[in-house]
């Protein structure tokens, strides 16, 4: 005989495929999903259209990029690592806004799906 532990907090019983569908066609979860939608497509859009303009540039502007702005440092050195520098703070932007915005949100549409399993 074995017994499955459950972490502090957990339901110990699982929700059923409908009381998923419930959750999922809930007001809550579809504000949820509208602000993360809302928060991502934008910012994906933006770097990709960022990186994009760095390959071009890279493959037909190869006077630009070559412009050398400090010693040896040129327009495309600068530019490369603005990419990393971008990512980071797209990074550093999801994690304060999921924080904010997502992670409460989450915590109380799983609390209540928890509270009413035990019920």
């Amino acid at each position: 005989m074995s017994t499955t532990e459950h972490p502090p907090g957990a339901a110990a019983t699982s929700p059923t495929g409908e009381q998923w569908l419930e959750v999922q066609a809930s007001p809550e979860f579809q504000d949820l999903r509208h602000r993360l939608r809302r928060f991502v497509f934008p910012l994906t859009a933006f770097f990709l259209l960022w990186y994009a303009l760095y390959v071009l540039l890279g493959a037909f502007a190869h006077d630009f990029m070559a412009t050398k702005v400090w010693g040896d440092i040129n327009i495309g050195l600068i530019l490369g690592l603005l990419q990393f520098v971008s990512t980071f703070v797209i990074t550093g932007l999801y994690v304060r806004f999921a924080n904010r915005e997502l992670d409460p949100r989450a915590t109380a549409i799983r609390e209540k799906m928890e509270g009413e399993l035990t019920v």
